[in-house]
């Protein structure tokens, strides 16, 4: 991983920090996207904050362009960011679910669109979606969720066949309730036991394995589950 370059959206919190923080143990610089650096400041200069909302679509081209030419060999991407909103369909407002899409789905598909014809060019470059168990089947008050992690689900496949021939592989990670920030401002959360939830450590040991499979193998999809599903509820 030494010679490595990674982008990594949502760097500074959960799954984007702990997988920033293996691809720096290994020696591996990173480009951190996140709206807000202040949680994760680690003390290496491999390790590269760039501060915007990937929800501004007029301004992340720009910003893409400025990375690609600042980090023109960087061959790895973590496509991580997002957030999660849970209710019945017919409570959110149009502007939600658009704000919602938005960001969960659109932002990942415009990220991969810039950044693919740099891997292609390069004739080499890793992508790992970071998804969710929602993507394998839907669920009650996750219409917007499952909406977006299915999407990104049948991306990741598409575009895998697209770039197999330029030595681009693009892999998908899904998985159940992570330990993270994720459920701070929801009404519910993993049970309080190690078994209830995912660490975002074994998440990044996923894309760990991702990056290190042999050229010419690709993982396509990992499933990751709590041993125990345990679910707290929020007293109303």
């Amino acid at each position: 991983m030494k010679d490595r370059q990674f982008l990594v959206t949502g760097s500074s919190s959960g799954i984007g920090r702990a997988i920033s923080e293996k691809l720096l143990d290994r020696g591996a610089t990173v480009i951190g996207i996140a709206r807000s650096h202040q949680k994760f400041q680690p003390n290496t200069k491999r390790y590269k904050a760039i501060k915007t909302d990937l929800s501004n679509f007029e301004t992340l081209p720009a910003v893409l362009k400025e990375i690609i030419s600042d980090h023109p060999h960087f061959d790895g991407f973590v496509s991580n960011a997002g957030y999660g909103q849970f209710a019945p369909l017919e409570n959110f407002s149009l502007e939600q679910i658009s704000s919602y899409i938005n960001v969960n789905l659109i932002s990942h598909v415009m990220m991969a669109k810039m950044i693919i014809p740099h891997f292609k060019a390069n004739k080499r470059g890793d992508i790992v979606i970071i998804g969710s168990e929602s993507s394998l089947q839907g669920a009650k008050k996750g219409s917007l969720y499952c909406a977006a992690k299915f999407g990104l689900r049948g991306f990741s496949q598409a575009i895998r066949e697209e770039c197999a021939s330029r030595n681009v592989r693009v892999s998908i990670i899904n998985p159940g309730m992570v330990r993270t920030p994720f459920f701070d401002n929801l009404s519910f959360s993993p049970g309080s036991d190690s078994s209830n939830a995912i660490e975002p450590e074994d998440v990044a040991s996923a894309a760990i394995s991702i990056f290190s499979a042999r050229i010419g193998t690709v993982i396509d999809e990992i499933n990751l589950t709590p041993l125990r599903k345990v679910i707290n509820f929020d007293v109303q």
